[in-house]
């Protein structure tokens, strides 16, 4: 099993009048090459949950085990380096770089990685040309409209060739025929083999997966596979 959620709280001013459970006791396994939607309605929990399954959050209580490894045990470096090996995030904002073109844009976490220049150059172009912008890695952000910056997102998030993808309403700030051109984009990468965990409020969105987990108040009242025509 790729992830496994045993009994996960998240809890903000656990044992106050104020307290507030993100996390209600979650339980939730992902087995590697899935294609899952995480459902919910603002304060439903599912950015927490995002937070947690990417390693950006640790549960106040129960157990987040990735890939067998029980992630509350390891260290703040134990968790950038799986951030920067085992994740790729893809969000609603872009997160471009404005000053560097497309391709340093890319190059990004691969320079993270400590990967030299010509086998970085190599990955990056290589993760462009997936996505369609091989002919645009000197253009700046600002010259791109919001579909291409997003897909330089999803390049960017691929190129160091993750495990598991993991999209928050990626689809967010573009039309609808933009939002449908990188979501056949998460399910080519889901049918290449990652592991792809779509977080939206949108139930249309969502049908796009080939699993449906719906969250309320943080806790789990949904999890069902479903039949998908691929975009």
């Amino acid at each position: 099993m790729l992830i496994e959620l045993k009994e996960v709280y998240k809890i903000y001013a656990e044992g106050l009048e104020s307290e507030v459970r993100a996390l209600d006791g979650i339980s939730l396994d992902i087995e590697r090459g899935e294609f899952v939607a995480i459902v919910g309605q603002s304060g439903s929990g599912k950015s927490t949950m995002m937070n947690v399954l990417g390693c950006l959050d640790i549960p106040t209580r129960g157990d987040y085990l990735l890939d067998g490894v029980n992630v509350r045990e390891l260290s703040d470096k134990e968790l950038s380096h799986i951030r920067n090996k085992q994740i790729g995030f893809i969000f609603q904002q872009y997160n471009l770089v404005q000053n560097l073109s497309v391709l340093e844009n890319v190059e990004l976490p691969l320079i993270y990685q400590g990967i030299g220049m010509e086998k970085r150059r190599v990955l990056a172009l290589e993760a462009l040309e997936k996505v369609g912008l091989a002919d645009r890695t000197k253009h700046k952000p600002s010259e791109m409209s919001g579909g291409q910056q997003q897909r330089v997102a999803i390049a960017r998030a691929i190129s160091t060739k993750p495990p598991i993808v993991m999209a928050d309403e990626p689809t967010g700030a573009l039309d609808s025929h933009t939002g449908s051109e990188v979501l056949k984009f998460l399910q080519q990468l889901n049918k290449d083999g990652s592991t792809v965990i779509l977080i939206t409020h949108d139930n249309g969105i969502a049908a796009t997966a080939r699993r449906v987990v719906r969250l309320t108040d943080g806790k789990k009242i949904e999890d069902r596979p479903q039949e998908v025509d691929w975009l």
